[in-house]
């Protein structure tokens, strides 16, 4: 298969979907640019899908991406919720707020979502894109037969051979380094932490299936080493959080553009499962020694992104998710269809 030509791309790059921080005018310009632009389906209800997908058609004409979460349904353990509540309590009272009752499952995984799956099959995207795990056959079979190309991504060669399994197209390679929630299928299993450049070759090398370099990747130079490993393309994401397009509120951007660029990490605490983030207070508070078992995700992220409101509202912006991967320090901010030309004509030059 021909990945570029099937999808009519000018430029081997697909925009990340970044869920929370992608728009419909992000993936449009992306899109209009050359490049595969992603929407981000997986946090967000049916019917906002629905309205997000009609914006992003009413913007491009070109081929896209819908992306999907596709993890198990938390496990539900009031015990250990409490306990976790009321750690995170006298954080919630340095804002004057206190910590939701109790946690609640924020969004549905697309492996139950019958209605999100209509939306999808309406929509027949070029591409649809799974992140944590992968959906059912008959599920695969029905994308399949909308016309769908299909993506996983994985963090090991063993989640490579569930997806070829499975019926997947292409896979995404995400290393160690990238951005954002970790795609491993078991979040609670062994970790042997592959850097990008590592895995991609590996699975280049194993041949079964084409794949997708992914993590810490932000300029052209980057694009070529994944294309030298045997890649057909590389998926970029922070690269584009600084876009004026995205949902980056300004102390995201201001951290982006920080010190802090140059310390990510890796963290449970946020929202239930390992995400790499700019250093800031909600990782600080990760780390701490005394704090009880963290909760099952996206349980945990419900608590999340209430203390992340409740310190927003004192003007207090370190306890966003600031997604960002290794490669952090290396952002330029500038207009997506900017970044995406720059990006081509880098990758031209190497």
């Amino acid at each position: 298969m021909d990945f570029l030509a099937r999808l009519g791309l000018s430029i081997p790059l697909i925009q990340a979907p970044m869920a929370g921080t992608s728009t419909p005018a992000l993936a449009a310009e992306v899109c209009n640019a050359g490049a595969l632009g992603s929407l981000a389906l997986g946090a967000i209800g049916p019917g906002e899908a629905r309205r997000q997908i009609a914006e992003l058609r009413s913007l491009t004409a070109r081929p896209f991406n819908l992306n999907l979460f596709v993890h198990a349904a938390p496990r539900l353990d009031p015990e250990s919720e409490a306990a976790w509540l009321k750690a995170l309590a006298p954080v919630f009272a340095e804002y004057d707020a206190q910590p939701p009752a109790a946690l609640e499952t924020i969004y549905q995984s697309f492996a139950d979502n019958t209605a999100m799956l209509d939306v999808v099959l309406e929509a027949k995207p070029a591409v649809a894109s799974f992140h944590f795990g992968l959906p059912g056959a008959e599920t695969i079979a029905a994308l399949k037969q909308a016309g769908c190309l299909l993506l996983g991504s994985v963090t090991s060669l063993a989640e490579a051979e569930l997806s070829l399994a499975a019926g997947i197209d292409v896979v995404v390679a995400q290393g160690w380094e990238a951005g954002g929630h970790r795609g491993m299928f078991d979040p609670d299993a062994r970790d042997d932490r592959l850097g990008t450049f590592a895995l991609t070759r590996l699975l280049t090398r194993w041949g079964k299936l084409p794949v997708i370099a992914a993590g810490g990747i932000m300029d052209g130079a980057g694009i070529r080493a994944a294309l030298d490993l045997g890649a057909v393309a590389a998926q970029l994401g922070t690269a584009f959080v600084a876009c004026p397009e995205t949902h980056a509120d300004a102390g995201y951007r201001a951290l982006l553009a920080s010190d802090a660029a140059q310390h990510t990490v890796m963290t449970r605490a946020i929202s239930g499962r390992p995400a790499r983030c700019l250093a800031n207070r909600f990782t600080q508070l990760g780390e701490r020694p005394d704090l009880p078992p963290v909760p099952a995700y996206p349980r945990t992220y419900h608590a999340g992104k209430a203390l992340n409101a409740a310190a927003k509202a004192r003007g207090e912006a370190l306890h966003g998710a600031q997604w960002a991967g290794q490669g952090a320090p290396l952002s330029r901010a500038m207009p997506a269809a900017e970044l995406v030309a720059l990006l081509a004509a880098e990758l031209s030059l190497t």
